[in-house]
């Protein structure tokens, strides 16, 4: 959808672009900003993704500055002395900083003429990560109301988009909502044992590749960053403890291919424009699905094939249960309940992940097998769990019998295993038919079934302030029937190879060679490795072995600037590469 999107701002018209990770939505309003005159702002919350994306665009020869409190007074005078003087098409800006008195008058004296608005969930309240700040972006519109305004995002749901197009004040808004499905990303859950050892399994088969462990505290980042390197895999953490010059630094290790993995906080959003992150791992439960597909989906924005992998402890569920229990605010603390109850039906459901995903964004996907995830891999078996489930359903029942209140999964596991606790003694539930007829399961057990019954439609969390389970008219009716009862069998700690369909078959000794070539190209002009090349333009170069400079113009990736300044140097490293092996055929 760029190519729309970029003429709808074009000929004047307020926007709302939902693109995908890695759906390209940085193009839709650089290139109006080449096409058009003035100066096109750009509001976005991450200093890291500003300068990421100001030393991209200077390297293709763009005119691009951003301004925020990581530079010095000095530098920020320099700068701003340029944009009095029109020297840039494109400035970066947070939003708290557009909101200083005397940047009304610098706004009207830059020749704006056009307002993107980078990650425009950050204003909605329903959104995964909301920044009161975001509120007052409104106020540009009283500033300059003939200027078109662009709203961007890559994860909202159909009330966020509402939310954002209001707060915004979007004038009749042209709105393009994408596929949210990323073809060339794997879906993996495992169940979490020994994660360091998983994790340390999962990066030796892949020695080539960087990618990311999102951890659920700072304390975990550090120690699974530490952990790996113990073992020989450089990591260096990203979180919000850090000192500003421990997080830029670490940035730029990751970002010039300088360490392979970075361990980042679930909440603390990284903004690293890094493309060719080819792995994604998620050392704990994610809060919600939004967090989970954005974080997913900072790999493979080349396009390439990456790899995401969940690793699910219902014991994680339950610290995130017991942090809600905490929540005052009742219905903040029912739509984080919601969130993780969605969350949880995503990691332990036997159908096809990508399915589930697209789904939850109201997304349709119509194929019977996407072929790149695990359950569509290697289907979880079903077993025949009558007896469990009748035990559990016949819980639920004895409990609401002669009009009781009904309670919670947590509550009905506990008299299903004889627990003793005042709760039970207090409402006289040591005293039903159903007290301790289930001790044969752990308790964990018992909840992964209890949660699978809920997937079947047989029992289900009623509406309200506290999450009570009731039966369903079909669990009602399976009870009453006896019928057969089959589940799937919770997911085991085994091993599940996705293929990572997609990627550009080549000659992996001379990508090599070029990956080494383009790090040091990239060393000496101080920028990260993709500012260079991409991994793509990469791998074509080593699939096609061009030998001549005019042989380049076909390769994605290469314009004209970067085929006079880098074209000679790769085609003679393809040469002298040629000079000892011979070239491999890749037709079929």
């Amino acid at each position: 959808m760029q190519r729309e999107i970029i003429e709808t701002t074009l000929g004047g018209r307020d926007t709302f672009a939902l693109l995908p990770t890695g759906g390209g939505k940085s193009l839709c309003f650089q290139l109006p900003a080449l096409m058009g005159e003035g100066l096109t702002l750009v509001v976005s919350p991450l200093i890291a993704l500003m300068k990421d994306q100001v030393s991209q665009l200077e390297a293709a020869g763009v005119e691009a500055t951003f301004l925020n409190s990581s530079l010095g007074v000095k530098e920020t005078k320099a700068r701003l002395a340029d944009l009095h003087q029109g020297r840039y098409r494109l400035l970066y800006a947070a939003p708290e900083r557009l909101m200083l008195d005397h940047w009304k008058e610098n706004l009207l004296a830059w020749n704006v003429t056009r307002i993107a608005i980078d990650e425009a969930h950050c204003i909605s309240e329903w959104g995964h990560d909301f920044r009161p700040e975001y509120r007052r972006i409104a106020s540009l519109r009283g500033l300059l109301p003939d200027i078109p305004v662009m709203a961007l995002t890559a994860t909202a749901t159909e009330r966020v988009r509402k939310d954002i197009i209001h707060h915004l004040q979007l004038k009749d808004p042209a709105v393009f909502v994408a596929s949210f499905n990323r073809p060339n990303l794997s879906y993996r859950v495992i169940a979490k044992d020994q994660p360091i050892r998983q994790i340390v399994e999962f990066v030796r088969k892949r020695p080539m590749d960087g990618g990311i462990v999102y951890c659920a505290t700072r304390a975990t980042a550090d120690r699974v960053a530490e952990s790996l390197s113990e073992r020989g895999f450089p990591a260096v953490p990203y979180h919000a403890g850090l000192t500003n010059s421990e997080r830029a630094q670490n940035q730029e290790l990751f970002i010039r291919d300088e360490t392979r993995i970075v361990c980042a906080t679930i909440a603390f959003g990284m903004g690293i424009n890094k493309p060719n992150v080819r792995w994604v791992i998620h050392h704990d439960l994610p809060k919600n699905i939004e967090g989970y597909y954005q974080e997913t989906g900072r790999g493979g924005r080349d396009g390439l094939p990456a790899d995401c992998l969940l690793l699910f402890s219902a014991g994680d569920a339950a610290k995130q249960t017991h942090f809600i229990d905490e929540i005052t605010n009742d219905h903040e603390q029912r739509v984080a309940r919601e969130q993780l109850r969605l969350m949880l039906h995503y990691a332990e459901c036997p159908s096809c992940r990508r399915r589930e995903l697209l789904e939850y964004f109201a997304e349709s996907y119509t194929e019977p097998n996407c072929n790149s995830c695990d359950n569509c891999l290697q289907p979880r078996e079903s077993y025949n769990a009558t007896t469990q489930a009748q035990k559990l359903l016949s819980c639920v029942y004895r409990v609401r019998q002669g009009g009781r209140f009904g309670v919670g999964m947590n509550h009905l596991i506990e008299i299903l295993t004889g627990a003793d606790t005042e709760k039970i003694r207090r409402w006289g539930h040591d005293q039903l038919s159903t007290y301790g007829i289930g001790k044969e399961l752990a308790r964990s057990e018992w909840g992964a079934i209890g949660r699978e019954l809920m997937r079947s439609g047989l029992l289900e969390q009623e509406a309200g302030q506290f999450p009570v389970i009731a039966l369903t008219d079909a669990g009602l009716e399976a009870l009453k029937s006896r019928r057969v009862i089959s589940l799937t069998k919770p997911m085991a700690s085994k091993k599940t190879t996705a293929p990572r369909a997609g990627e550009i078959e080549c000659d992996e000794t001379l990508f090599d060679r070029l990956r080494k070539l383009r790090k040091r190209l990239a060393d000496e002009r101080g920028v990260p490795a993709y500012v260079i090349l991409g991994d793509n333009a990469l791998r074509q170069m080593a699939r096609e072995y061009p030998l001549r400079v005019s042989d380049l113009q076909g390769v994605g990736g290469i314009g004209e600037r970067k085929l006079a300044e880098f074209g000679e140097v790769f085609t003679r490293e393809i040469a002298a590469y040629l000079e000892t092996y011979p070239k491999v055929d890749f037709r079929d």
